[in-house]
């Protein structure tokens, strides 16, 4: 199940990948966006990618009702769809531009087609995977088409049932596409804790045969933190130089500095799931001499019976382990033993 993207594996026996998603974040700037690029590379994300539409391949420019935003929970409330969409774009211009950037800095630059057109456009610039994103996982067209160009596709599930999933991954599958990843998600912004459900991710990468990650929209790292524990290898996160200058989606975007903790705790939890494992390991050999064993508080002569007051149970752990202490006290030592000394059998008999 192992997914070669550049230099980059993508597994369960590697660190999870990390995906800084820029979306609407630079807010209308070339020079915002690059910059976006360069924090991302230098938090230690180990991919950075951007959405390729516009707002005419997403919508209709039309003031009904069904095309504005209703939702009184929605950041976006009160907002026209082509509006708003026209505000979030990546300009497709800019594209080349930012992926010279990231492979400048070592970072895998790729895209989230929203149609058949901007497919056709990423294949121009040789992107290197594709991501389909919550609101299209059930255009299978879409995903017949990303599958066909060979490269890994990245799915996120949000909202989608575990038929349309597996309707999803067939057509994926069916089309020649080898290298898919699900990204448990909850299509909400900003999500909460206590619906992201990630233990969904062990039980949908065993139904499908494929690996699981997670797209968060949930506020701060600990989601993303916990997912890795029950086998995310791959975490998406919404990146921005900082929350304070707004946009589209900055409320519930990482700023650098959290990018660089999400990089290094995610780390940290996927090395700290190991294996199952009973006993000291390598590094906790040298502190067995730190329990507790039993020694001779007082100086002893032969013949002398153990007592209460002459062995104790103590730090270090050099004498004879505690569960023996019952069936030593009253046994005579057979040679003279000084305060100090940790007890052993040799003294017995």
């Amino acid at each position: 199940m192992e997914i070669r993207v550049g230099n980059r594996k993508i597994g369960h026996e590697f660190p999870p990948f990390i995906i800084a998603e820029m979306s609407g974040n630079h807010n209308q700037s070339l020079e915002r966006a690059l910059a976006i690029v360069e924090k991302a590379a230098n938090a230690g994300a180990h991919a950075l990618k951007i959405q390729t539409y516009t707002a005419e391949t997403m919508t209709l420019d039309h003031k009904g009702q069904d095309f504005q935003i209703s939702d009184s929970g929605s950041l976006w409330k009160g907002k026209n769809l082509y509006h708003l969409y026209k505000e979030a774009y990546t300009p497709w211009e800019w594209h080349e531009e930012i992926f010279t950037k990231c492979r400048k800095l070592g970072v895998i630059g790729f895209s989230t087609p929203f149609d058949e057109s901007s497919v056709d456009f990423l294949e121009g610039l040789n992107v290197p995977m594709y991501k389909i994103a919550s609101f299209e996982n059930t255009d299978l067209p879409l995903i017949r088409k990303v599958a066909k160009t060979g490269k890994p596709v990245i799915i996120s599930t949000g909202m989608a049932t575990a038929g349309e999933i597996s309707e999803m991954v067939e057509t994926f599958k069916q089309a020649g596409g080898q290298e898919l990843v699900l990204l448990k998600c909850t299509s909400s912004y900003p999500a909460t804790p206590e619906y992201s459900n990630i233990s969904t991710i062990p039980h949908m990468s065993e139904l499908f045969q494929c690996q699981v990650g997670l797209s968060d929209h949930t506020l701060g790292t600990g989601v993303s933190v916990a997912s890795v524990a029950l086998g995310a290898t791959v975490v998406e996160k919404h990146f921005t130089l900082a929350r304070k200058d707004g946009g589209v989606d900055a409320q519930f975007s990482l700023e650098p500095s959290e990018m660089k903790a999400l990089v290094e705790e995610t780390k940290r939890a996927w090395q700290s799931i190991g294996h199952i494992q009973y006993g000291p390991t390598a590094s906790e050999k040298e502190s067995g001499k730190f329990r507790r064993s039993l020694y001779i508080t007082e100086d002893l002569k032969a013949g002398d019976p153990l007592t209460k007051d002459n062995m104790r149970s103590i730090r270090p752990g050099f004498g004879l382990p505690p569960k023996y202490y019952e069936l030593l006290l009253g046994k005579n030592v057979n040679t003279d033993v000084k305060r100090g000394t940790p007890m052993s059998w040799d003294f017995i008999g």
